[in-house]
């Protein structure tokens, strides 16, 4: 299966020859949407051969980069994220921003593929000249969040973007990854029958800025405040966050846009309030630092699963694991003392 992605990566991109690094880097900064899109797909790509482009691509555009308000939003199953995304990447329009979406689409663990539908979720958005919507699948990867994510996020900027929107796959116990890559942290809730903090991992609530209760209208509308109310309750729980901000909650309707200015005040607010304070370049720097640590733990794991000289001690260890003879941590032991 991978080696048919990669030829069918290598297919795509080799329709048309690939550009300099040159040429990438000064369509980016032009707006080139096109040549956004193929230095993405080169980011994006599992082929070996794609990665040193990629990678030069990426490392002249940084300096470009971080001038953007970077935004994840997760949310429940159903709780209309790509409603909220649409409505609010439109508003940022008004506002004069230039919104990017990087929507992040499940992969099957069995096809390892992914549906990509969120362009014609947001319809409206992705018709706008202003908005880059960009719809990635996971790939296996943990966290909510596609492998190249980060790496997008600072392409995108390079762009002109100066509002980077991260829609992530659902609330699942390991999505908080989300958190590390973003200034702003959105939970889109449902409002239910007063059982609503049951289903929310408290680590995803301590880590959101802000809590926002969608779908509440019609017969929605009551329920919808007092799951507010709820929510706020525990939220004031919580210890206290290195930001110094106390995190919000926030009831309305993406889809007549009721609420959605109580959440741009937030987002602004928050902004505002760690620039202020030294919070946002601190959290940045210790997200490249994450950003570094995964990226090690990465190519660690890829450079010793490549080496042919380890594919029977490799066999020999996941069998070992498989039996029960060896814990993963003791296999992974050996297998690194090997090298």
């Amino acid at each position: 299966m991978g080696n048919k992605k990669h030829i069918s990566e290598k297919f795509q991109l080799q329709k048309k020859s690939l550009h300099s690094v040159a040429e990438y880097v000064s369509g980016i900064r032009a707006g080139n949407r096109t040549i956004l899109s193929e230095a993405l797909t080169l980011l994006e790509s599992t082929n070996p051969e794609h990665e040193p482009l990629a990678q030069e691509i990426l490392t002249a555009c940084m300096p470009f980069s971080g001038n953007s308000l970077r935004v994840g939003i997760t949310g429940v199953p159903g709780v209309g994220k790509s409603t909220f995304i649409e409505k609010f990447g439109l508003q940022a329009i008004d506002r004069g921003y230039k919104p990017a979406v990087l929507a992040i689409d499940p992969s099957s663990s069995r096809s390892h593929g992914s549906i990509l539908g969120d362009k014609t979720r947001m319809d409206l958005l992705s018709r706008n000249e202003a908005a880059f919507i960009r719809p990635t699948p996971t790939s296996g990867s943990l966290g909510g969040v596609a492998r190249r994510t980060r790496e997008c996020i600072y392409l995108c900027e390079a762009a002109g973007f100066d509002l980077i929107l991260v829609e992530t796959v659902g609330v699942g116990q390991s999505e908080t990854q989300v958190s590390e890559m973003v200034d702003f942290f959105l939970l889109l809730m449902l409002a239910g029958a007063g059982d609503e903090l049951q289903g929310v991992k408290r680590g995803i609530m301590e880590l959101a800025q802000m809590v926002f209760i969608n779908k509440a209208d019609g017969d929605n509308a009551a329920k919808a405040k007092a799951a507010r109310a709820e929510y706020a309750r525990a939220l004031h729980m919580f210890p206290g966050n290195e930001d110094g901000w106390t995190a919000r909650t926030g009831h309305g309707s993406a889809l007549s846009g009721e609420g959605m200015d109580e959440v741009w005040e937030a987002i602004l607010s928050y902004r505002n309030q760690v620039t202020v304070n030294g919070y946002l370049t601190e959290n940045r720097k210790n997200q490249a630092a994450k950003w570094l640590a995964d990226s090690v733990e990465e190519l660690l794991f890829r450079k010793l699963k490549a080496r042919p000289d380890q594919e029977e001690a490799w066999h020999n260890m996941e069998k070992a694991v498989a039996d029960g003879r060896l814990s993963a941590i003791k296999a992974a032991e050996q297998l690194i003392q090997k090298i």
